[in-house]
């Protein structure tokens, strides 16, 4: 595909097959409908093998990705015990204001339910034509554990054994960062080699998933022309209810949690959302942390942020500190599994809120990072990730939204580490005044 005579962009290609798919299967829907013969074997032997292969290619990477993303993510903070104070407040806050934003897109979505009403009955034909799935996802349900079981399952007796298990995830993500803290606390040139290593098994895995994310506009397509022919215009409806409630639950986190966190810090909200509104914006329109990352330097110093603090904590937060990402993933987590009837208890929702910190900490900080630890976290928790795919076709806006506030995040956690530093920990850098004016 090409425009203007250059390749389309990603986006691009994923909202063409999006509405693509969503025309075509609306289509069906109203004049076949989907108990049609031709469109039940259309599903059975086209759409859906092909949607499977894409989630089963997901799949395939999530653990090297996964365990590589989360161990870098705290090895780049190797610094923490040279900068000592800094890091650890960098750590706590980053820990703060990850698990306040996931609970807010949690209440969020259990109180005003966007995916909720959805007939039953349409939503089992839908699981049907994925029944192997839905059969493995429906057994983990049955083996996941409860209580003091569950607190107990987070930290692994066998980690292979759990890296095997898609219900284990979190266990994994523990020993992953287990194994980043004792990089950390190792002396450098004993881990260095190690280290080059495990990063090397993360930039294969991004550039695996990269060719992977090549097959998404045909799997989006495959995806949205499934719902639509089941569920028809009432997908619509429930996905713009979806994209709603994400955008207001990262809108509060900005502008209500981030407001409240830069006050604490002693500066004035309105005047800091104003100073950072160039980083907002090169966020909103790469979609991407780390390609804001030199604008985010630039912006820190403006407003007079220590040297020695903005350079750590920004570099860091880029990948470890992406708090739009983790909301995001808690609110389409449980949207699909109010959307597929699926019951999750207060157990299940805690253990989302859970990976989705360490999710946030170990996503690349690149468009579309998010993807496959949300449909790994619908995995463990027994929602089918064939429901991905009514989030591909707006991922992208959505990734814009949530890269804003990841960025303004991370500026706001620099803010934060820097309130209660002494003047001497600077580098050269200028400091803001108390009243929270730039120097």
């Amino acid at each position: 595909m090409t425009l203007t005579g250059r390749p389309w962009p990603m986006p691009l290609k994923m909202g063409v097959g999006f509405a693509a798919g969503l025309l075509l299967g609306l289509v069906v829907h109203l004049t076949a409908g989907a108990d049609a013969g031709w469109v039940q074997a259309f599903t059975r032997y086209v759409t859906t093998p092909a949607s499977s292969l894409f989630l089963n290619l997901i799949f395939m990477l999530i653990v090297p990705l996964l365990f590589s993303a989360l161990v870098m993510g705290i090895a780049e903070m190797g610094d923490i015990r040279a900068l000592g104070r800094i890091g650890w407040k960098t750590l706590a806050y980053t820990v703060v204001l990850s698990g306040a934003a996931v609970l807010l897109g949690l209440l969020l979505v259990n109180v005003l339910r966007p995916g909720a009403g959805v007939d039953p009955t349409l939503a089992a034909q839908l699981l049907v034509q994925n029944a192997e799935r839905s059969r493995d996802i429906v057994a983990s349900i049955e083996t996941q554990p409860r209580g003091i079981d569950m607190v107990l399952s987070i930290v692994p007796s066998n980690v292979i054994q759990a890296a095997s298990d898609n219900g284990s995830i979190l266990a994994l993500m523990f020993f992953a960062v287990m194994f980043g803290v004792g990089m950390v606390l190792t002396d450098d040139d004993k881990v260095a080699t190690l280290k080059r290593g495990i990063e090397g098994v993360f930039e294969i895995s991004m550039t695996l998933i990269g060719l992977v994310i090549r097959l998404a506009p045909y799997a989006v397509f495959c995806f949205m022309f499934n719902l639509a022919a089941i569920f028809g215009f009432e997908l619509l409806v429930r996905l713009g209810a979806y994209v709603g409630v994400v955008v207001l639950a990262l809108g509060l986190h900005m502008f209500v949690g981030y407001g409240i966190a830069v006050r604490l810090a002693g500066r004035s909200p309105l005047k800091f959302f104003r100073d950072i509104q160039e980083a907002a914006v090169m966020a909103f329109s790469t979609a991407s942390s780390n390609a804001t990352l030199p604008t985010a330097l630039r912006v820190a110093d403006q407003i007079g942020l220590p040297h020695k603090v903005s350079r750590f904590v920004l570099t860091v937060g880029a990948t470890a500190n992406q708090n739009g990402t983790a909301l995001f993933e808690g609110v389409t987590v449980i949207f699909l599994a109010q959307f597929f009837g699926v019951d999750l208890s207060l157990g299940q929702q805690f253990m989302v809120m859970l990976v989705c910190i360490l999710g946030g900490i170990g996503t690349a900080g690149v468009p579309s990072g998010s993807l496959p630890v949300v449909a790994l976290i619908c995995a463990m928790v027994g929602v089918d990730p064939i429901g991905i795919g009514l989030i591909l076709g707006v991922n992208h806006f959505l990734d814009m939204c949530r890269t804003t506030l990841n960025v303004s995040g991370d500026l706001t956690l620099a803010t934060l580490v820097a309130a209660g530093e002494p003047e001497d920990v600077d580098d050269g850098g200028a400091h803001a005044p108390a009243n929270g004016t730039a120097a």
